[in-house]
């Protein structure tokens, strides 16, 4: 009976210490996945704001390329205006 005790508790001890370090390793993982997470959730963001930038300099350039557009515009009414006198 005593041997079935001590067997009993043996294996209990050997299930928590199994336990604690099966947890510890779960740990180790979690914080590597949640690193690798954090870094290429700070790439995606470094992406997004390059992008953002070109679309800003995008429309710059279209908001001065209807300015010159204009400007041709105006010119070539000029142009013909002088011709026709």
């Amino acid at each position: 009976m005593m041997e079935a005790i001590v067997t009993g508790i043996v294996a209990i001890m050997v299930c928590m210490i199994n336990n604690h370090y099966q947890s510890k390793a779960v740990k180790q993982q979690h914080d590597k996945t949640i690193s690798l997470i954090e870094y290429r959730l700070k790439e995606l963001e470094e992406k997004v704001n390059k992008h953002n930038n070109l679309v800003e300099r995008v429309y710059g350039l279209e908001r001065r390329a209807d300015v010159y557009d204009e400007k041709i515009r105006v010119a070539n009414h000029r142009i013909d205006d002088l011709e026709d006198n």
